[in-house]
């Protein structure tokens, strides 16, 4: 089988012609980058895939996690890449020079990270929990806590988790249990319990530095009495050396994929002697984790197209190798086999795949773009972008987790019994692919974001901008006949969208907040559909202007596969909206106005 796991050629066509992020370049902020800088980037992060984390995809996933002596132990491997990422400046490429950071743009450092997570994504949780919860403590923290923690953490020596999730509460934050009792020592004391921490504690770092909610003592109910904590594992003592901080591993869970990287549950403070470090203002923990949340929520989609990317180019390698039955047309059993990519219907999976994995990637370095423009353009331009990565991030979550299973099981079916060995990568990365949905806040949590906070809020105005980027790119493909049908079938999208939108906001100016949200997710699909859509019109009008142009014959059959891929998106999967529109807009809440006892038998 094939190596490949990524398209270099279609990452340069998003990166640069589609999405145009050398104009990153003429802002003051990023202005010592260039392509060039870009490139080099890019090439070296190819290049420790292939090397550094590519060979190990199959053993960290066999050699899973396991808690001896209370202790929590990895693949020896997890030591060397973290060393390998801090040296390199991975875990800090974002951020700012004075921290230690690269200054790069995010959808230059995405795009990375997505190449190392389609060779190993067990490993690529790591870094990238390491590089959100450092980039929390430069945004909030005190000058003493950027001056201890994160130096460190982006060396690669100390890994940084985010730790939300309690056994009781779920993905209902407002009902976390955790308890922080102050003290007149410049700490707090503090006790819980925290589940499904990923990388909550590992052999493979010195330490581990938590971002962790809690409710110091007295403070409101719900989530306006949240506050922000870092908790070390181990704490640093007056002569610098590090001691327990009574965070201990109750459990290291045993999971369907995702297995190179450990989840835990943790108890804190089973001893009263676990520190917490207040970061920023009481009560106001949840806005400033919010920040981390959502570039997480990114990082889910990124990973999750990543997957579904190394999972197409092992389905369409195997495609164009395996022979196997004759054309319909040719019977005779004398003639030799085809290869089954010869076959109508593997032809429509891999178009398939290849329709999710390239309109999902745009899309995340779409949102990148924005949140690239949104830091460091403080005008009226800035919070346009910042309002149109709002809306779109529960989109750039869920559409490639979701899909992005579809997708693989069509690779997996592609293979046919093959695919459901482990002699070949694809049932891992069915397995790892499942979680991508489920962390980070589910389908269901990223839909009541959308409509019932995204779309409602500031008077639509974020829909608004979104509908108008829309409409921009509808009217660049008006210019090409033989894209005009396909900006026509956007257009119409566009009207049921409005449509639907406004009959789920009159329910809600009503006061029928359940009967609102009902099918919120149904309305999640519809709207994650309509975007792709754009992303790959987006790609045409590109590869249209292209093929108008002089170009190698190389890249016109790149440019004719793009808009053939382009073209099956709106033949097969954009009218998928039609069904969920006649769903959304009619007055039957099934799932509303039932008792439990339909379930009876």
């Amino acid at each position: 089988m094939s190596e490949k796991f990524v398209s270099r050629r279609n990452l340069d066509f998003l990166l640069y012609e589609v999405h145009d992020v050398e104009r990153l370049s003429s802002l003051p902020y990023y202005e010592d980058h260039t392509r060039e800088t870009y490139e080099l980037v890019l090439n070296t992060a190819l290049k420790m895939s292939r090397d550094l984390m590519y060979p190990y995809l199959k053993e960290m996933d066999q050699d899973a996690p396991v808690l001896e002596d209370g202790a929590v132990k990895v693949h020896p491997m997890v030591r060397t890449m973290m060393k390998e990422w801090g040296e390199g400046g991975w875990i800090g490429a974002s951020m700012p020079y004075e921290v230690g950071g690269q200054q790069l743009p995010t959808t230059v450092t995405t795009a990375c990270n997505y190449v190392f997570a389609a060779a190993n994504f067990s490993s690529t949780g790591f870094p990238l929990l390491t590089a959100g919860a450092a980039h929390l403590v430069v945004s909030f923290g005190s000058n003493e806590m950027k001056e201890t923690y994160v130096p460190r953490m982006l060396a690669g020596e100390w890994q940084g988790t985010m730790a939300l999730t309690e056994p009781q509460a779920g993905s209902s934050l407002s009902d976390i249990g955790t308890q922080a009792e102050p003290t007149d020592k410049g700490y707090y004391r503090i006790r819980g319990q925290k589940i499904f921490i990923s990388a909550g504690d590992h052999d493979g770092a010195d330490n581990v530095i938590h971002m962790m909610i809690a409710r110091i003592k007295g403070a409101p109910p719900g989530v306006k009495g949240i506050s922000l904590f870092l908790v070390p594992k181990h704490r640093i003592t007056s002569d610098g050396a590090l001691e327990p901080n009574d965070v201990t591993v109750a459990t290291v869970y045993h999971k369907l994929g995702y297995r190179g990287c450990p989840i835990t549950q943790l108890s804190i403070g089973e001893n009263n002697d676990c520190r917490a470090y207040l970061i920023g203002e009481p009560n106001r923990g949840l806005s400033y984790m919010f920040q981390m949340m959502n570039e997480a929520r990114l990082g889910v989609g990124m990973q999750a197209t990543a997957i579904a990317t190394a999972a197409y180019y092992t389905a369409l390698e195997y495609a164009k190798e395996r022979p196997q039955g004759r054309n319909p047309s040719g019977k005779d059993a004398t003639l030799p086999q085809v290869p089954i990519i010869e076959h109508s219907d593997v032809r429509r999976m891999l178009l398939f795949q290849r329709a999710v994995v390239e309109g999902a990637l745009s899309l995340i370095l779409q949102c990148c773009l924005y949140a690239d423009l949104a830091h460091t353009q403080r005008s009226e331009q800035g919070q346009r972008h910042a309002l149109l990565l709002d809306i779109l991030t529960p989109v750039a979550k869920t559409y490639p987790s979701e899909m992005g299973i579809l997708s693989v099981s069509q690779g997996l079916q592609i293979l046919g019994g093959y695919g459901y060995c482990q002699e070949f990568p694809m049932e891992q990365y069915y397995r790892d692919i499942r979680i991508h949905a489920i962390h980070e806040g589910t389908t269901g949590i990223q839909a009541m974001d959308l409509l019932g906070r995204k779309v409602m809020s500031k008077d639509g105005l974020a829909l608004r901008l979104y509908l108008e980027e829309l409409q921009a790119t509808i009217k660049s493909a008006e210019q090409y006949s033989d894209l005009k049908p396909y900006s026509d079938r956007l257009s119409e999208a566009m009207d049921a969208l409005r449509k639907v939108t406004m009959q789920r906001v009159e329910i809600a100016m009503k006061g029928k907040v359940e009967a609102f949200l009902a099918d919120a997710t149904l309305f999640l699909e519809l709207f994650g559909i309509i975007t792709i859509a754009w992303q790959w019109l987006a790609q045409g009008v590109v590869a249209q202007k292209a093929l108008a142009s002089s170009c190698s014959e190389n890249d016109g059959e790149f440019y004719h596969g793009k808009i053939h891929t382009m073209k099956y998106f709106f033949h097969y999967e954009l009218p998928k909206i039609q069904g969920l529109a006649t769903r959304l807009i009619e007055d039957e809440f099934l799932t509303l106005h039932m008792t439990n006892s339909v379930f009876n038998d």
